[in-house]
């Protein structure tokens, strides 16, 4: 867990246990979510650059795409919103994309690296 998402987890409203539960079962939403281009989910892509969870169960994920061009652009956020919504106890998702900074493959985890053979 990183600091930020220890600070967090301190300060948050919602208990810690649940958080951690959320937390996981977030990340694993985000991971049936995948580039039809390339074989990997987007989280192991690291197309996903933050997630929050508000104390009202609301969750802010900030997230970018392999390319401004990419041809799912209109829909890969609502493939996002939808995967995160149906996380139990996950209020609301609001799904924002950024091109700051932009994505490069040095993002990608050790497993997407080896799905697309660059390992």
């Amino acid at each position: 867990m990183t600091e930020e998402a220890k600070t967090e987890a301190e300060t948050s409203a919602i208990p810690k246990e649940e958080l951690a539960r959320l937390t996981d079962d977030i990340v694993a939403a985000l991971k049936t979510v995948y580039d039809p281009e390339i074989p990997s989910d987007i989280y192991e892509l690291g197309l996903i650059y933050k997630v929050d969870i508000e104390d009202d169960r609301t969750v802010k994920v900030e997230m970018t795409l392999t390319a401004p061009g990419c041809p799912v652009a209109g829909e890969m956020p609502g493939w996002v919103e939808n995967a995160v919504r149906g996380v139990e106890g996950v209020m609301d998702v609001e799904v924002e994309m950024v091109f700051d900074p932009p994505w490069t493959p040095d993002r990608m985890s050790e497993e997407a690296q080896i799905a697309v053979g660059m390992y």
